[in-house]
C-alpha cells in the first residue's frame, strides 16, 4: 500500500479541481470525485446471530438483510451485495483496524473479510436529470417507485462494472466502480449530462 501523502486519486489526471468553475451555475446534473474510502467486503451468514453480533459490536452497523438496499450508521454504510455478501464503506484511513478486528471477533466463523477500497473509486451524480443521465447507459429500473433513496445495486453502467447506490431523492447517487473504469465512467458521464448542463464540484 501507498504512503498516504503519495496517494493519488483515480481522476487525478483529469485536474478536476481546476474544472469547477465550467459547469454552468444552472446545471441540472452535478459530478464530484469522492476518492479514498475505506471499503470491506464482507462475507459471512447472516442466520447465524454469532456473525451478525459480532459484526455490529465491531463495525457499529447493523448489516441489512433486504436485497439491494443499504443501512448508514455513525458515518459508516453497509451495503447488500448479495446473500451473505456485503460492502462496508468508511473513512479512508480506519478500513484495516477494522478488517482486524472483524478478523479477530469472527475467528473460527465462516467468514472473509477483505479490505478493497484501492481498487476503487466513487463518483457522485446528482440534479434534477441525473437520473435521465442514467438511464443512458444503465439497464435498471431507475424510477423512484423502483428505485429510490436507501437502495443499491450491483450493475453496469456504459458495459462497465459498478454499484449504484441512491443516498437521496435530490437524487444523489454514488457510483462505486473500479479503478481501472474509473475515466472511462467519468468520461461518459460527462458526455451524456452535457445537454443537461453539467457541472463538477469539489469536495
Amino acid at each position: 500500500m501507498a504512503e498516504r501523502y503519495k496517494q493519488q486519486g483515480a481522476l487525478a489526471h483529469l485536474h478536476l479541481a481546476a474544472r469547477t468553475a465550467e459547469g454552468p451555475e444552472d446545471a441540472s446534473v452535478r459530478l464530484i470525485e469522492r476518492p479514498f474510502q475505506g471499503q470491506i467486503n464482507l462475507r459471512g451468514e447472516i442466520g447465524d446471530e454469532a456473525f451478525r453480533s459480532a459484526v455490529e459490536s465491531v463495525a457499529g452497523l447493523s448489516l441489512p438483510e433486504t436485497p439491494n438496499s443499504f443501512l448508514e450508521q455513525a458515518g459508516r454504510r453497509a451495503l447488500w451485495l448479495g446473500p451473505n455478501e456485503w460492502l462496508i464503506v468508511l473513512a479512508d484511513g480506519e478500513e484495516t483496524a477494522l478488517a482486524e478486528a472483524l478478523r479477530a471477533a469472527l475467528a473460527g466463523q465462516h467468514a472473509s473479510i477483505a479490505e478493497v477500497g484501492h481498487s476503487r473509486t466513487v463518483i457522485g451524480l446528482a440534479g434534477a436529470r441525473a437520473r435521465e443521465v442514467l438511464r443512458k447507459g444503465c439497464s435498471l429500473d431507475l424510477h423512484p417507485r423502483a428505485f429510490g433513496p436507501g437502495q443499491c445495486a450491483q450493475t453496469l453502467l456504459a458495459r462497465a462494472d459498478m454499484i449504484l447506490l441512491q443516498a437521496d431523492d435530490r437524487p444523489t447517487y454514488e457510483i462505486n466502480a473500479r479503478r481501472s473504469f474509473a475515466d472511462y465512467v467519468w468520461r461518459w458521464l460527462e458526455d451524456a449530462a452535457r445537454e443537461y448542463g453539467c457541472a463538477l464540484v469539489a469536495e
